[in-house]
């Protein structure tokens, strides 16, 4: 699975890097055609993630993960079919589909695999994806160079064979134990009955937890919107400087995930981990509003002592996220509750972009404002899980089941 990871991210940041230029320069779309597209598919894709755990507590994982991967690997080539808008829109909805029901899907994988050490395997997981997505978004600043429209196709049809890599690999997995399905050939009859399965959607403790998931991963939006946009506003420190705050946090990413995960590899751990992530996101928003300064040199040093922090806080939460999306969930409905889990990162997509324009529309005080927001989200986190941890086993391994 891991092979599959640096697969399937080297093809998504061949496409991540070129997606908006290829709309506009190949495919002919205004501005606001590739604003309207980006949002539509992405909150159709917010979907993906429910879907995705539901399929994987009925079905083999790794087949549902095979036909996901041949979705998006699908979705990918139809987009070379065409340049009408509306196919185009319908392409991209079914591509964001499937890449939120993967993300699930490869948690879920971790978390049947890895037992107790998931925490580790997500870190080592998610070190390798990086390490991919910047080798892929290397090979597209290189292929952006010539500037031609066959160029941008391949970028594209490199995305779409990642894809076809990854499911192809997928046939190579081996099932992973799960308590939520029972696979059974001999002839000793079924029980008559099912127990009932848990339902995360009338679980008002793992609702809450995941509301505040929705806050904790705006960090994201930082790096992809907040960052670039405040260096454009303020004007006090070259443009140049933003790649490169993104080329921090990915190296930070790729050399000190795995270490900090070691930090929450149980789930009293990882609880006592939102203290220091409260500190970092804290942290991450006042070095951004005292960056407003005149001073060029003090306005990057403080630019790139938030990109660090934020990039903390992000590895942090990573490790903290992990651990508790599975402690706080019954092991027989991994699949449905960590689907609803990764709803906050979908729903961040949509609410990042809003409230980092917000915090630089607002200046410095602003930023402050933000980072101490997402700080005390942490804290009421904190406590939220407090009362579930206490009646719940603590980082309960996968329970395996036979198949006869």
């Amino acid at each position: 699975m891991l092979t599959i990871a640096l697969v399937d991210r080297i093809g998504s940041g061949l496409w991540a890097a070129v997606s908006v230029l290829y709309f506009t320069y190949v495919s002919g779309l205004s501005v606001a055609q590739v604003g309207t597209l980006a949002a539509t598919a992405g909150a159709i894709g917010i979907a993906g993630a429910p879907l995705g755990g539901r399929l994987a507590d009925r079905f083999p994982l790794t087949r549902v993960l095979l036909a996901v991967q041949l979705l998006r690997a699908l979705a990918s080539l139809a987009l070379l079919t065409t340049n009408d808008y509306a196919l185009l829109l319908a392409f991209s909805a079914v591509g964001s589909l499937g890449d939120r029901a993967a993300s699930v899907l490869t948690r879920l994988y971790a978390t049947r695999v890895a037992g107790p050490d998931r925490v580790r395997y997500q870190a080592v997981h998610r070190t390798i994806a990086n390490a991919g997505w910047a080798l892929g978004g290397l090979v597209a600043a290189t292929a952006l160079a010539l500037g031609t429209t066959t160029a941008y196709h391949w970028l594209l049809a490199g995305d779409a064979l990642s894809f076809l890599a990854s499911a192809l690999l997928t046939l190579r997995c081996g099932e992973p134990p799960s308590a939520s399905r029972t696979v059974t050939t001999s002839k000793t009859p079924a029980p008559a009955t099912k127990p009932a399965r848990a339902n995360p959607w009338r679980d008002r403790t793992y609702l809450a937890y995941v509301g505040t998931e929705t806050v904790l991963f705006l960090d994201d939006a930082v790096f992809k919107v907040g960052l670039p946009l405040w260096i454009a506003h303020a004007g006090n420190t070259p443009h140049g400087l933003a790649p490169l705050l993104l080329v921090l946090n990915n190296v930070m990413v790729v050399a000190l995930q795995v270490p900090l995960a070691r930090f929450g590899t149980t789930t009293t751990a990882a609880r006592r981990l939102l203290l220091p992530l409260s500190a970092a996101f804290a942290l991450g928003g006042i070095a951004m509003a005292l960056s407003a300064s005149d001073g060029t040199v003090t306005a990057t040093l403080l630019l790139t002592a938030s990109a660090a922090a934020f990039t903390l806080a992000e590895m942090l939460h990573a490790a903290i996220s992990w651990e508790l999306s599975v402690a706080l969930a019954p092991v027989t409905a991994q699949g449905a509750y960590l689907g609803v889990h990764g709803l906050a990162q979908s729903a961040q997509r949509s609410i990042g972009p809003l409230a980092v324009t917000a915090a630089i529309a607002t200046g410095p005080a602003g930023w402050t404002a933000f980072g101490a927001i997402i700080a005390l989200t942490c804290l009421i986190q904190h406590r939220l899980v407090r009362e579930r941890l206490t009646r719940t086993p603590l980082s309960v391994p996968p329970v395996t089941v036979s198949e006869h």
